[in-house]
């Protein structure tokens, strides 16, 4: 009779093999104050771990260079999961998306390390890529919903292009904080709502 083969025991990895979600958390506040702090180019993962108060190894088994951590870092705040307005109208939609986006803009964080990092994706390709990817799976998430229930309620046709709605809602609001970076006056969102509201409107008529 053949010998029966035993089952296969894996053993489950611990201590140092482990990947604790708290120094994760840890090493992903000190990228971004790292990235504030002094830019990409400058940055460095010994840096990023002293931040962090954990050893380099504690980075480089969640990462193995700084681009792929700082790409990782990004795009997970980028595409993470943020529930679309619902007020009940498509300018009310588009004010509390534009209030939401205009909070996250003006954060001291995101005001130094976007222009940064936007530099430094015209000089690489592998992060133009990555930073376009997520903040248009982001946009697109949280615009689709806001297009869906406008045609749902008849204020805009099955047709509209989602994409073309964002760049021409949160077009200006970029312009604003992230390339000119001028403060925002009085009643401004306001008014660009209303103003996006009536081209998404108009368009649909054209």
């Amino acid at each position: 009779m053949p010998p029966v083969d035993k089952p296969i025991t894996r053993r489950v990895p611990a201590g140092a093999a482990v990947l604790q979600e708290d120094v994760t958390a840890a090493i992903r506040a000190a990228v971004f104050q790292e990235l504030a702090a002094v830019g990409y180019g400058r940055m460095s993962i010994e840096a990023v771990a002293r931040r962090a108060g954990v050893g380099k190894t504690a980075v480089y088994r969640r990462w193995p260079s700084k681009l792929q951590m700082v790409i990782g870092v990004v795009s997970a705040v980028a595409i993470q999961d943020t529930p679309a307005p619902d007020t009940g109208s498509l300018r009310g939609d588009l004010r509390a998306l534009l209030g939401s986006t205009a909070q996250a803009l003006r954060h001291p964080l995101a005001s130094q390390i976007v222009p940064d990092l936007l530099a430094e994706a015209a000089r690489n390709g592998e992060i133009a890529h990555t930073l376009q990817s997520a903040l248009i799976k982001a946009q697109e998430s949280v615009g689709g919903a806001i297009v869906r229930s406008a045609v749902a309620r008849g204020e805009l046709p099955e047709d509209t292009d989602v994409r073309f709605a964002l760049d021409t809602v949160i077009g200006p609001l970029y312009w604003r904080l992230a390339v000119v970076r001028t403060p925002l006056p009085d009643r401004y969102l306001d008014r660009l709502a209303r103003t996006a509201a009536a081209v998404l409107e108009a368009d649909r008529a054209s």
